[in-house]
């Protein structure tokens, strides 16, 4: 009989040396401080149970002001792109997050329901924000989504106006060697005959200033509507997530009973 309690207590210490090795190595491979929806889909089932202890997680109606804070925190940085909102369903608080092509559910107990983008993104911070041990930002103040209209048309105007003017520089530049080779040419201006020989140089020096010019010209123009385009993306994902009418999407699981909380 002692035998047998002797091998099952080595057993079990083995067992646990096993789950000690396990986590050492899963702290050496995950950096918990900037977890994401890449490192769960990546861990393994053996890898979650070792790191996150079941019974130290934060749950009930602390997890999800948790959640909601980590969540604006991560719309406000630009980091995710949603609309959180406390709920109630059934006389149960609840979580919402939801984009214009996703959504994402969180109760109490942890457990995320929804789909699209919006489910990859909360799915780390729920898992994240039920541990002690990670420390979740404080709430951000006001909205995290700014209205369609306050989105500017594009950025870094200033970086344009410059290239601007190193194109306009370069285009003067190489009109006024190009003339300088055309008058020398045709003999308008009386040169020495050494300068006459270097005419060539000028046409070689002047197309090559135009050609410079017109190409960072084109770069300008192309970034400025790239910039217009990604900004009236995004106001119309703004739009179509309702930040501007304040109505929720279509899609989302809710009836006229489940109202804010």
């Amino acid at each position: 009989m002692a035998d047998s309690d002797s091998g099952t207590r080595g057993a079990d210490d083995a067992q646990e040396k096993s789950r000690e090795e396990l986590r050492r190595e899963v702290e050496e491979k995950y950096d918990f401080e900037n977890f994401g929806p890449e490192d769960m889909e990546e861990m393994s089932l053996e890898e979650w149970e070792v790191a996150f202890d079941p019974d130290a997680w934060i749950t009930g109606r602390e997890l999800l002001d948790r959640v909601e804070a980590d969540l604006k925190h991560r719309i406000a940085v630009r980091e995710v792109f949603a609309v959180v909102e406390r709920i109630t369903r059934d006389g149960e608080p609840q979580l919402l997050a939801y984009s214009d092509e996703g959504y994402a559910i969180v109760y109490p107990d942890g457990s995320v329901e929804g789909r699209g983008t919006v489910l990859r993104d909360v799915k780390p911070t729920v898992a994240l924000a039920s541990m002690e041990e990670y420390d979740v930002p404080e709430m951000p103040d006001g909205d995290q989504l700014p209205q369609p209209d306050e989105v500017p048309e594009g950025s870094g105007e200033l970086g344009n106006k410059l290239m601007q003017a190193i194109a306009v520089i370069h285009i003067l530049a190489g009109i006024g060697l190009l003339l300088g080779w055309l008058l020398i040419t045709l003999r308008v201006l009386g040169v020495p005959e050494n300068v006459q020989n270097a005419a060539a140089l000028l046409a070689i020096v002047g197309g090559g200033f135009l050609v410079f010019g017109l190409f960072v010209l084109l770069l300008v123009a192309n970034a400025r509507l790239s910039d217009r385009f990604r900004s009236e993306e995004y106001r119309n994902r703004l739009r179509s997530a309702g930040v501007e009418s304040g109505e929720r999407p279509d899609f989302l699981p809710l009836d006229e009973n489940e109202q804010d909380d």
